[in-house]
């Protein structure tokens, strides 16, 4: 059990550091990188589990092409598989996935524009809620693009108390560091 907790515990802990190097001193609640795209982490805090409420999460974002969705998961405790149709995310029929993944840490680039849908690979997760429906929108023109983002982005993070309260990316590196020392790893 302690052996899959320090995995679980590693890859929240690699793809906060991954993330946040590429986000700058913008910190992962602000992650941006160039020309707007945008990484999410799925499921926020707690990753790629039955426990979180994937639509919830999903319904203050704003999905653009080019952005990258991380699911992040204890890979010996299951998979993801993106689904071809609303019917088959809809009834959990997992027969015919388009793509699997099941790395426990899987980046998967929103390439075109349109619905993409994502079930845990476990029928009974699948059936318990952990699935995503993503409705991806184009890129659009530059300044055009910066008002949407910027409105989204204010949207999702709601009434903010003053001064800064998002952690940075440096710190994420060092709480990374710590807790890969203080594990033995």
């Amino acid at each position: 059990m302690a052996r899959l907790v320090r995995g679980y515990v590693g890859v929240v802990v690699g793809v906060v550091v991954l993330i946040a190097m590429g986000c700058g001193e913008g910190g992962i609640r602000r992650c941006e990188a160039a020309e707007g795209v945008l990484h999410h982490v799925v499921g926020g805090d707690q990753g790629w589990d039955a426990a979180s409420d994937m639509a919830a999460w999903s319904l203050d974002k704003l999905f653009r092409v080019g952005d990258n969705l991380w699911f992040t998961y204890p890979a010996a405790r299951g998979s993801i598989m993106e689904l071809g149709s609303s019917k088959e995310f809809e009834s959990c029929d997992l027969s015919n996935p388009i793509r699997m993944y099941s790395s426990g840490l899987d980046r998967v680039s929103l390439d075109a524009a349109g619905a993409r849908y994502f079930s845990s690979g476990k029928l009974e997760d699948c059936r318990n809620g952990l699935k995503l429906h993503v409705q991806v929108v184009p890129q659009v023109e530059a300044g055009e693009q910066d008002k949407q983002l910027v409105g989204a982005q204010e949207l999702a993070l709601g009434p903010q108390p003053s001064g800064s309260s998002y952690i940075t990316a440096s710190t994420l590196i060092l709480i990374g560091l710590i807790l890969i020392c203080a594990m033995g790893f």
